[in-house]
C-alpha cells in the first residue's frame, strides 16, 4: 500500500508554518512524519491539534502507562499500524508488559492485566465499540481514578480515533518499509475478539 501524501520536507513549508514544525520536531519521534506530514497541510488545524496532543501526550491527569495502553487500543481497534508501530515502544518504556501488549496486538483480551490497566480497557473497549459506559463501570472508574483522568482518558480515546483515520486515510506506512505489526482484520470480528 502506498502513502497517498508525500513527505512534506521542512525546507517547503512557509515561514509562517516553521515554528509549528519546530515544535513538533521536538517532540515526534518520526520528525515530519507520521500524522504530522497529512497535518502541516492544513496549518490551522495542525497547530490546535498539536496543542492538543501535547496536553493528552505528556500534561494528562493519566498515568503514561494507562495512557499509551488507551493508545494501542484505538490502533489495535483501527487496524492503525503507524499508531501501533509508534506508540509500542513508548507504552514498554512506560510499564506496560509485553504479555498485555501481545494479546492486544492478536486482538485478545490480554490475560494478565493489572487491575488499573483492566479498568482502562474495559472503560476504552465499551465506550470505543459500544459508544457507551455502562454506570457500574463509569463508576468504578471515577472512584479509582478520579473524575479528571476520566475525562481525559475518555478524550484521549477519542482523539486517536481521529489519529488513526488519519493515519488509515493517507495510509501511513511504517518508516523504512517496515512490516505491518497488526493483523489487519474487519472490524466485526475486532468488536468480537475484543468484547469477549
Amino acid at each position: 500500500m502506498n502513502e497517498r501524501l508525500p513527505q512534506i520536507s521542512y525546507a517547503e513549508l512557509p515561514d509562517s508554518v516553521r515554528p509549528l514544525a519546530d515544535d513538533i520536531l521536538k517532540v515526534s519521534s518520526a520528525a515530519l512524519g507520521g500524522p504530522y506530514n497529512a497535518l502541516l497541510r492544513s496549518p490551522e488545524m495542525a497547530r490546535r491539534c498539536f496543542d492538543f496532543l501535547d496536553y493528552l501526550r505528556f500534561r494528562t491527569s493519566v498515568n503514561k502507562r494507562l495512557n499509551e495502553f488507551a493508545i494501542l487500543i484505538q490502533a489495535r481497534i483501527s487496524n492503525a499500524q503507524y499508531e501501533w508501530w509508534a506508540h509500542e515502544t513508548i507504552a514498554r518504556k512506560a510499564g506496560l508488559s509485553d504479555a498485555v501488549m501481545k494479546d492486544l496486538q492478536l486482538c485478545k483480551r490480554p490475560t494478565s492485566m493489572q487491575e488499573d490497566e483492566r479498568l482502562v480497557y474495559d472503560y476504552c473497549i465499551q465506550l470505543s465499540l459500544n459508544h457507551r459506559v455502562p454506570d457500574a463501570l463509569w463508576q468504578e472508574a471515577v472512584d479509582k481514578m478520579g473524575e479528571q483522568a476520566v475525562i481525559d482518558l475518555t478524550v484521549l480515546s477519542g482523539t486517536y480515533v481521529m489519529v488513526s483515520m488519519l493515519l488509515n486515510a493517507t495510509q501511513v506506512g511504517i518508516p523504512g518499509g517496515g512490516a505491518w505489526p497488526l493483523e489487519v482484520l474487519d472490524p466485526i470480528e475486532i468488536r468480537q475478539r475484543l468484547l469477549a
